[in-house]
């Protein structure tokens, strides 16, 4: 929501701002944009005629940029993740396909972009699946 208020306005806004339009805390926006600002995503200036602002095109970014920046291990299950995360996993039967299904995932977030988002997403995601 950050984001997508932040491409849709075309400007630098506050935080203030921001959370008036998204309707969420000053604290949860503040500390969403200080990730966003570390991973490169936004850029910030501060003062009376700061604010943030995308780093990028909207074309450009993808849900998955801005949810690693958010979740620094995304993943579907834990297992997804790596060896060494789930106590079961030596005897996990289904381990194999969660990381299928979890790399299918991590596809299919860098294919959706900020700009993706403005608008209304295909129903059927052909656009998405054929790339």
């Amino acid at each position: 929501m950050v984001m997508s208020c932040l491409a849709h306005h075309r400007k630098p806004l506050n935080t203030p701002e921001i959370a008036a339009f998204t309707h969420l805390s000053v604290h949860t926006v503040s500390k969403v944009l200080k990730c966003l600002t570390r991973h490169g995503l936004l850029h910030s200036k501060r003062g009376m005629q700061g604010g943030y602002w995308l780093a990028l095109p909207a074309e450009n970014i993808t849900l998955n940029h801005m949810l690693a920046a958010l979740e620094e291990d995304l993943a579907v299950t834990e297992c997804a993740q790596g060896q060494g995360v789930c106590k079961v996993e030596h005897f996990c039967g289904i381990r194999h396909n969660w990381k299928m299904i979890n790399k299918y995932f991590q596809s299919m977030l860098s294919k959706i972009t900020l700009a993706d988002m403005l608008g209304r997403l295909p129903k059927d995601f052909s656009r998405l699946q054929k790339e």
